[in-house]
């Protein structure tokens, strides 16, 4: 996430100055934040699904193609079915991760959900409070993905 902060808006402005694309392009604390989360989540996920499809018996695959069916249709009918079973609890687990994970922007100086209550806590000299209600923003976050996802 630094890296990319810190080191992304230079990669930008010598491929600007090199080439005269990206002249307004400006990586901000957001853009940085979105990105790099968004590269963790993609990997994990592209790793999840790798190994759901790994997963899958070569021998239905080649069950679909001695039926005569067209790759989209072995995707479609015999794939992506069994993929998403195998994957299910995987991605669950990267997704609350993802969530909880989103906590760690506070690095290059965005505000989360934690800091503002925190912001908010010692301004009326109650963090107790607030902090209980981001335990329970948190708590409600995971328990209803991990509902929604497992069941």
């Amino acid at each position: 996430m630094m890296l990319l902060f810190y080191g992304g808006q230079q990669v930008v402005n010598d491929l600007g100055s090199a080439t005269g694309l990206w002249d307004y392009v400006e990586i901000n604390q957001l853009t940085a934040g979105i990105a790099s989360i968004g590269f963790v989540f993609g990997a994990y996920m592209t790793e999840t699904f790798r190994g759901a499809i790994l997963a899958i018996p070569a021998g239905q695959i080649e069950a679909g193609i001695s039926c005569g069916m067209t790759p989209l249709t072995i995707f479609r009918r015999i794939t992506w079915p069994q993929m998403v079973r195998h994957a299910m609890p995987s991605f669950t687990n990267n997704w609350l991760v993802l969530v909880k994970a989103t906590a760690l922007v506070s690095v290059i100086g965005l505000h989360d959900l934690v800091w503002n209550a925190s912001t908010a806590g010692r301004s009326v000299r109650e963090p107790f409070s607030f902090m209980f209600a981001v335990l329970i923003i948190y708590l409600i976050l995971t328990a209803v993905s991990d509902a929604g996802l497992v069941g």
